[in-house]
C-alpha cells in the first residue's frame, strides 16, 4: 500500500518497519499531523522528544487525493473481516489441520503445486488478509475510554479495570501461558498443547523458525522454569473487583455505561487477538508448504531464502532460481547477528556501522540530527503498581532461563513467545511499546507492573541493577 509513491512500510536491513510520514499525512493535509501522532500512541508507540516527522513531498490536495485512492483495499478488508471472520476462525483450525496432512502426503513437486494452487494460495493471499484486518481492529476505542476513565478513577483503577479480557472466552496472548499451566498439572496433555497453541512463539511470522509444536525441548524447557499463572490471574481478578466497587460507590450514575464499554472493548481485544492467533496458524501451514517443497526437489531449507512465487517455480523445475540462495542466505546471517534497530530512524541507515559505534541508541537514529540522548528512563504506563526489584536484561528469548523469580525483566520487545517468562518476572520493561502492545496486555492480565516504550531502557539499565518501575507514573528509577 503507498500514498502516492511514498509506501506506508518497508525493509531496513531486513527488519520490518513502518512510514510514520506516510501515517500522518492525511493529519498533515488538513492541519492536524499532531493529533494524528497522537491517536497512533496507543498502538505503534512515541516519537521520541526533538524528533520530527518529515512531511511527505506532496501537495496537500495530492496526499488527500492518494488517501482516499489507497483506503479501497483496506476498507474492502474491513469490510470482509466484519462478515467473514466468524465463520473463518471456526474453520482455520480444521482446514489447516487438513492442509498439513495434504502437505504430507504430497510425493512430487508437481503433486504439490497443484495443491497449492487449488487450496494453499486461497488460505495464503485471502484469508490471511481477512485475519490481518482483524488483527490490526481496533474495536471500541479503547485510547479515548481510557483517557476518561482516568479521569474518572486515576491511573492504577483505570489499569486494573481494563483487564479481565481473558475471562470467559480467553485472550490468544494469554493462551500458551494458561495452556503450559493446564499442561503441567496434568489437566492436557502435550498433544492437546500442541494443537492449540504449538504455532504461537518467540519468532512466528519468521517461517524459518520451527514451531514449539516441532520442537519438543521448547515445551520441556517451559515447563522446567514456569510459575503458575493462576495465581496471578487470581491475584488480579481480587484487585479488579475492588476497583469496580469503588467505581461504583463514586460514579453509580457512569456505572452501566462504563461497564458496557468495558466489556465491547474486552470482545474487540479477544477478537483481534484470536484473529491474529488464526493469521499466525495459517503462517504454519506456508512453513510446512515450503519444507515439504525442500524435500521433494533436493533443495532443503534453500527455499526459505526465494520469495514464494519463485519456491513455485522450482517447484515447476526451474532450479536455476537456486543460485540467488548463496547470497540471500549470507545477507539473512549478517543481519541476524546485529543487535536490535533503534525504534525509530529518520535519514539514510546502515545497520552495520550504527551496530560497530559505541553510542549507538537503542530509542533512535537520526542522521539529520543530532537529538539529546534522555537521561531518565520514562515510557507509557503499560500496567499499574510500583515495585522495586533486580534487573534481568535480555535481548533474546532463548536467554529466558537466566531469569530469575522476582527479577524485573528488561527487554527491546516482546511477543507471546515471551509470555511465559512474565510468570516469574516482578516487572516488565519494554524499549518499544504501546499500552495496546503485548506487553501492556499480559501484564495488565497478570497484574504485573509494566512500562512500555520507554526507547532507552536497556541502554540506561544493566542487569543486576536494582530498579524501582512504577507502572502508573511509566518511570523506571535505579535504587541506591
Amino acid at each position: 500500500m503507498t500514498i502516492g509513491p511514498h509506501r506506508i512500510s518497508g525493509n531496513i536491513g531486513g527488519r520490518f518497519y513502518l512510514n510514520i510520514s506516510t501515517f500522518t499525512a492525511l493529519g498533515t493535509a488538513i492541519g492536524k499531523a499532531d493529533e494524528m501522532l497522537r491517536s497512533g500512541e496507543e498502538t505503534f508507540g512515541r516519537i521520541p522528544a526533538g524528533v520530527t516527522v518529515p512531511p511527505l513531498p506532496m501537495s496537500r490536495l495530492a496526499i488527500m487525493g492518494a488517501v482516499l485512492t489507497s483506503l479501497g483495499g483496506p476498507i474492502k478488508q474491513q469490510i470482509l473481516y466484519r462478515t467473514r471472520l466468524p465463520q473463518l476462525i471456526r474453520d482455520n483450525p480444521g482446514r489447516c489441520a487438513v492442509s498439513h496432512k495434504r502437505i504430507a502426503d504430497c510425493a512430487a513437486p508437481a503433486e504439490l503445486l497443484g495443491l497449492w494452487r487449488r487450496e494453499l494460495d486461497h488460505l495464503l493471499r485471502f484469508v490471511c488478509p481477512i485475519l490481518d484486518a482483524g488483527a490490526r481492529m481496533i474495536a471500541g476505542g479503547p485510547a479515548a475510554f481510557r483517557r476518561r476513565l482516568v479521569a474518572l478513577v486515576g491511573e492504577e483503577d483505570a489499569a486494573t479495570l481494563l483487564t479481565g479480557f481473558h475471562d470467559g472466552a480467553g485472550l490468544a496472548s494469554m493462551g500458551p501461558v494458561v495452556g503450559l499451566a493446564r499442561l503441567k498439572s496434568g489437566e492436557i496433555d502435550r498433544d492437546t498443547f500442541a494443537q492449540a497453541w504449538g504455532h504461537r512463539s518467540a519468532n512466528e511470522f519468521e517461517i524459518y523458525a520451527p514451531r514449539p509444536a516441532e520442537d519438543p525441548s521448547w515445551i520441556s524447557q517451559q515447563l522446567a522454569t514456569l510459575a503458575d499463572p493462576e495465581v496471578l490471574l487470581s491475584r488480579q481478578a481480587s484487585a479488579r473487583a475492588e476497583a469496580w466497587e469503588r467505581l461504583v460507590a463514586r460514579h453509580p450514575a457512569a456505572a452501566p455505561k462504563i461497564r458496557k464499554q468495558l466489556d465491547r472493548i474486552g470482545a474487540g481485544a479477544r477478537a483481534r487477538e484470536q484473529a491474529r492467533s488464526e493469521m499466525v496458524r495459517a503462517f504454519w501451514v506456508l512453513r510446512a508448504f515450503v519444507l515439504r517443497a525442500g524435500e521433494l526437489t533436493s533443495a532443503g531449507d534453500d527455499l526459505f531464502f526465494l520469495p514464494i512465487d519463485d519456491v513455485l517455480r522450482v517447484l515447476g523445475g526451474e532450479t536455476s532460481l537456486l543460485d540467488r540462495v548463496h547470497a540471500q542466505r549470507k545477507a539473512y546471517e549478517r543481519y541476524r547477528a546485529l543487535p536490535p534497530y533503534p525504534a525509530v530512524i529518520r535519514g539514510r541507515f546502515d545497520p552495520e556501522s550504527w551496530a560497530a559505534s559505541a553510542n549507538r541508541r537503542a530509542d533512535l537514529y537520526d542522521a539529520t540530527s543530532d537529538v539529546p540522548m534522555p537521561s531518565d528512563v520514562t515510557g507509557f504506563p503499560g500496567s499499574a503498581g510500583v515495585v522495586e526489584g533486580v534487573a534481568r536484561v535480555l535481548t533474546r528469548v532463548e536467554d529466558g532461563e537466566s531469569l530469575q523469580q522476582g527479577e524485573i525483566l528488561v527487554t527491546t520487545v516482546t511477543n507471546i513467545g515471551w509470555t511465559p517468562l512474565f510468570t516469574r518476572a516482578a516487572a516488565v520493561v519494554t524499549d518499544v511499546g504501546a499500552p495496546l502492545s503485548h506487553a501492556a496486555i499480559v501484564a495488565r492480565e497478570l497484574g504485573i507492573p509494566a512500562v512500555v516504550g520507554c526507547g532507552n531502557a536497556t541502554t540506561r539499565i544493566a542487569s543486576g541493577d536494582r530498579v524501582q518501575v512504577d507502572g502508573a507514573r511509566g518511570t523506571v528509577k535505579r535504587v541506591s
